[in-house]
C-alpha cells in the first residue's frame, strides 16, 4: 500500500505541474511581431549560420531591428535578397553578395580519414559517415557554408556545383545557327 501512495502522489504531482506549465505557456508567451514571422518565412530555414546569427529566427529578427543587410542569407542568394529587400521596402545593393550558384560540398575520397571533424561541424546534418569510415554527403540537404571545408585537416572536402539529377537536368541550349548567305 505505501507504493502505491507513493506512486499516487508523484503522478498527481507531476499532472499538477504540467498543468500549471501549460497554463503558464498560454499566458506567458512572448508574441514575435508580424514582420519578423514573414521575414522568418521567407529564409530557408536551414539555420546554417552563414549569415553570422545563430539561426534564421535570429536573422529574421536583425533584417526587421534593421541591423542586418538584406544580402546576409548566401543559400538565398540573389533572388532571396530580392524579396527581402522589396518585403522590407529598402534599396538592394548587390556589391555585397557574391553570388557564384548553388554550391555543394564534395568529399574526396583518397583524402578523407573518418575524423569525424566535418559532421560535427555541419549545421544541417549534410555529412554522414562513421569515425574512421569514408563520409559522404546528402547533397539536398548542403547549403554550401564551407564550414566543413574550413574544419577538414586533410583537404579532403571541396565545394563544387550540385551534379544535375533527374529532376533537375536540362537539356543545353543549342548554339545559334549561322544565317545562310543567298
Amino acid at each position: 500500500m505505501p507504493m502505491f501512495t507513493a506512486v499516487m502522489s508523484l503522478a498527481l504531482l507531476g499532472s499538477a505541474l504540467g498543468y500549471l506549465l501549460g497554463v503558464a505557456a498560454i499566458h506567458l508567451r512572448v508574441e514575435e511581431p508580424e514582420i519578423v514571422q514573414e521575414l522568418e518565412a521567407l529564409l530557408p530555414g536551414t539555420n546554417c549560420g552563414q549569415c553570422g546569427f545563430p539561426g534564421c529566427p535570429a536573422g529574421a529578427r536583425a533584417l526587421a531591428e534593421g541591423t542586418a543587410p538584406v544580402t546576409l542569407c548566401p543559400p538565398g542568394g540573389q533572388p532571396l535578397a530580392e524579396a527581402l529587400a522589396q518585403k522590407l521596402g529598402v534599396a538592394l545593393d548587390l556589391s555585397a553578395l557574391a553570388d557564384s550558384g548553388p554550391r555543394v560540398a564534395i568529399v574526396l575520397d583518397e583524402q578523407c580519414i573518418g575524423c569525424t571533424r566535418c559532421f560535427k561541424a555541419c549545421p544541417t546534418d549534410a555529412i554522414i559517415g562513421a569515425p574512421k569510415q569514408l563520409h559522404s554527403v546528402v547533397s539536398e540537404a548542403c547549403t554550401g557554408c564551407n564550414k566543413c571545408v574550413d574544419i577538414c585537416p586533410t583537404l579532403g572536402i571541396e565545394l563544387q556545383a550540385p551534379r544535375p539529377t533527374l529532376s533537375s537536368w536540362q537539356w543545353p541550349k543549342p548554339a545559334p545557327l549561322a544565317e545562310a548567305k543567298p
